[in-house]
């Protein structure tokens, strides 16, 4: 199971944890879109950045809320046209745990 990255801010500054969650709560919660289109939205960016612990993290909760394989894919053809091939390489190691 992945510890979440944010929990040394328990002891050392928890009330940037609590900004932090809060706009994590505010950022993810249904709306005009649902937090499955969210998510995979962050899931794209994070492989158009490189990280490919955020690409492991924003793609078990996109599964969480409903994204299927095939919607991640789609949504990794569009990361790959807009942001090239380096986010393909991001999404196969941060999607291999998943898959």
């Amino acid at each position: 199971m992945q510890t979440d990255p944010l929990d040394i801010l328990k002891n050392i500054d928890p009330k940037l944890l609590d900004v932090v969650s809060q706009n994590r709560e505010f950022t993810f919660k249904d709306g005009a879109l649902p937090a499955k289109t969210k998510y995979l939205i962050a899931f794209a960016l994070d492989a158009a950045h490189g990280a490919t612990e955020g690409v492991k993290a924003l793609s078990s909760l996109a599964v969480k809320h409903g994204a299927t394989k095939g919607e991640l894919l789609e949504a990794l053809h569009v990361t790959n046209f807009v942001s090239g091939v380096g986010s393909v390489y991001t999404a196969a190691r941060g999607l291999a745990d998943l898959y």
